[in-house]
């Protein structure tokens, strides 16, 4: 009797267990009876007949596929190798459940063959430079034709356009060719800047000495006129000074300056 009971509490702590269906919150069913839907899974406690309600549940959060590469041929017979990744969502748990067998494989299976045409409508130039054309044409088409499997497609990218070998040694001739003519500008500009900068340091050097002989004529000027009175004195030493100069600095005193400088000391004693 004992075990009859045990048993038979067994077979009803089996059946309440069944008869209890939990549902997530980011999730969503249908429930059938004896092959038909007689309604919705919410999230929480579900409670159905054991053996004959069958629930089935969905997950409705926003899914990520990896559309394997496979080869394809561009419109001038090109062979390239792309795969992508397709973001969806379930939308309508009924239609996803009734209306196709896997949404997941057929999205699979359409990103593929929809992927194919759309690279063999393009020529080999345009598939390596047109990736967002690509992405937004190949995510209009999944969107339009995954509608009734109640499925959103939110977002596709082409993840790799792998080109041929002899592509890729071109494409990376180009590129090496590229960097050497970056850097023969950037030499040029360099070059060009260094020559900019010495014309300027030359110029400005001659000013600087050009602002010295106007001083050292100056100051010999000054001199010559406080401390001799006598002319033929005065020329001789201006000529001294002219030595001196001449001998220990960069200034030295032409022959013209001399004479400007015994005119100017000359007015002066006129005045």
């Amino acid at each position: 009797m004992f075990w009859f009971w045990l048993i038979l509490g067994l077979i009803l702590l089996f059946i309440i267990i069944k008869s209890i269906i939990i549902v997530n919150q980011y999730e969503g069913g249908l429930i059938f009876r004896l092959g038909r839907v007689i309604g919705k899974l919410k999230p929480g406690i579900n409670i159905v007949i054991p053996f004959l309600d069958v629930p089935v549940k969905i997950d409705m959060r926003t899914m990520v596929i990896d559309i394997p590469p496979q080869e394809m041929i561009t419109k001038d017979n090109a062979v390239v190798k792309v795969d992508a990744v397709v973001y969806y969502r379930v939308i309508d748990v009924e239609r996803a459940i009734l209306e196709v067998e896997d949404y997941e494989y057929a999205i699979i299976n359409l990103a593929q063959t929809t992927l194919r045409a759309i690279i063999g409508s393009m020529e080999l130039d345009e598939v390596l430079n047109k990736r967002e054309y690509i992405n937004s044409k190949l995510l209009e088409i999944l969107d339009r034709e995954t509608d009734p499997w109640g499925v959103k497609i939110e977002k596709v990218e082409v993840k790799e356009i792998d080109p041929p070998e002899d592509i890729k040694n071109a494409m990376a001739q180009q590129m090496k060719a590229e960097r050497l003519k970056r850097a023969a500008i950037l030499e040029a500009e360099g070059e060009k800047q260094s020559r900019i900068l010495k014309a300027e340091g030359i110029a400005e050097s001659l000013r600087i000495e050009a602002e010295g002989q106007a001083k050292a004529i100056q100051i010999v000027a000054e001199a010559a006129r406080n401390y001799f009175k006598d002319e033929a004195q005065l020329y001789k030493s201006l000529e001294v000074a002219n030595n001196v100069l001449k001998d220990n600095t960069k200034y030295v005193i032409s022959e013209n300056i001399l004479n400007i400088v015994k005119n100017f000391i000359k007015n002066e004693k006129n005045k």
